[in-house]
């Protein structure tokens, strides 16, 4: 993408303005930050401590000894990886400042960015792209019908996530299946729809109380049922902005490359829920 002064709206940017404008609005947007806690480290890699088995206790006698135990713990280590992107703009337009050009900018690069970085959460990305949530082996999974007739399968995800000893706080969905999900009635004949709305959120939708968010980066069939808690979003906190007046200078433009560093981490597998329809013929 090629942008100019000649351009409605755009005015200039400034280099050292860019990273504000692609860190926020990234975290914004990108769903997987939205539902997972985001972690931000400085080091190359990030480990993260999980418990295997907690520290056991037992009835004990007025008096007597309590016998210790310290249960056991594990750690996950994880890296963040390289996620960047490239856009194009005039000379005159990187040499000249105005606020509407710099949203332009930062919005653009933050939209490709936000979307690499679902597309690897909600999927299984080959290598370099970080292992997301398709790639798990342990995770819990609830089995539906063949096509979406009620919510029973996420009150069995919010009771598998209770049984793992954590709460489910975002169901995602990709928009087909939102809106069929949206389209279920109370009852034949009715014009009541299943589906609850959330007051802080007018146009939001409610599984059973519990957030429904949509990304196009969700595999159809599948509604992902996750744990804020369990879930996480590592994000290396410097991002490099840089802008090269060589590369295009046949044309007299200028590029600017953004690169952040992402990566996630499951320490509990199983406490993450995949509920997802039959495919059974």
């Amino acid at each position: 993408m090629a942008m100019y002064t000649s351009a409605d709206g755009i005015g200039g940017i400034l280099p050292e303005q860019y990273g504000p404008l692609v860190v926020e609005p990234v975290t914004r947007q990108s769903v997987a930050m939205q539902v997972s806690t985001v972690l931000s480290t400085g080091q190359h890699t990030m480990n993260i401590p999980r418990v295997t088995e907690d520290p056991s206790a037992a009835w004990v006698a007025e008096g007597a000894e309590i016998t210790p135990d310290d249960g056991a713990l594990a750690e996950l280590s994880v890296t963040p990886r390289k996620v960047a992107g490239l856009t194009i703009v005039s000379r005159e337009l990187a040499d000249d400042s105005t606020p509407g050009a710099l949203k332009i900018v930062g919005d653009g690069l933050a939209r490709s960015i936000a979307d690499r970085v679902d597309a690897a959460f909600f999927g299984a990305l080959a290598a370099p792209a970080p292992a997301g949530l398709e790639s798990l082996t342990g995770l819990t999974t609830i089995t539906g019908p063949t096509a979406w007739e009620d919510l029973d399968p996420f009150a069995a995800a919010i009771a598998a996530a209770d049984g793992h000893g954590t709460v489910i706080t975002s169901f995602v969905a990709h928009p087909t299946d939102a809106l069929l999900l949206a389209q279920l009635k109370e009852s034949t004949g009715s014009r009541r729809p299943l589906l609850g709305s959330d007051p802080t959120a007018p146009t939001r939708r409610v599984v059973q109380g519990v957030p429904l968010l949509t990304s196009p980066r969700v595999t159809q069939g599948t509604v992902w049922a996750l744990p804020k808690e369990r879930t996480f979003v590592v994000r290396r906190q410097e991002v490099s902005m840089e802008l090269s007046k060589d590369a295009y200078f046949t044309s007299d433009r200028v590029a600017i490359r953004a690169i952040m560093r992402v990566t996630f981490a499951f320490p509990h597998e199983a406490a993450i829920v995949r509920v997802q329809l039959d495919e059974t013929p």
